[in-house]
């Protein structure tokens, strides 16, 4: 039972914290703020962003093969939602620890009067994959609570 309060719960915090950022602070941030320092801000959030993201993921991964391995009920629902995880899991640290280091280095081209168009584009080409990527998380963590929940059906 601890172990399924555990899964639950990075998933949930996991999950939650996705949609609290992207449809809560960002926006009320964005909106409040000139957009370089919005930015400013955001990119202040990120680095605990990405560690929930991580520390969740691997624990709530590791816990859906658990249950996939040990489990006399839902079997296939839980080795979905270990897969969906997996593919969550590999894109944050993706999005963490490769594209956002690269947004970082030229983020300073979003307060520049007149930036370096190649720059500028590559900054709105990084944020883009960046926002593609995390939307990506989103949707399979949401198809992984689905397959949760059809597990947790089957047992009872």
């Amino acid at each position: 039972m601890a172990t399924l309060f555990l899964y639950l719960l990075c998933l949930a915090c996991w999950l939650g914290g996705m949609i609290f950022f992207a449809f809560f602070v960002a926006p009320v941030v964005f909106s409040r703020l000139p957009i370089a320092e919005a930015g400013k801000v955001v990119a202040g959030v990120f680095p605990r962003y990405y560690l929930l993201g991580y520390v969740a993921g691997v624990i709530a991964v590791v816990l859906a093969i658990y249950f996939a391995i040990t489990s006399a009920w839902g079997r296939g629902w839980w080795s979905a939602a270990a897969v969906l995880l997996a593919i969550a899991l590999s894109l944050t640290f993706y999005a963490g620890l490769v594209v956002r280091p690269q947004v970082d280095r030229i983020r300073s081209v979003t307060e520049e009067a007149n930036p370096d168009p190649a720059r500028r584009e590559r900054f709105d080409q990084l944020h883009s994959l960046s926002v593609r990527l995390n939307g990506a998380v989103m949707v399979l963590d949401l198809l992984a609570l689905v397959s949760t929940a059809a597990a947790l059906g089957r047992h009872g």
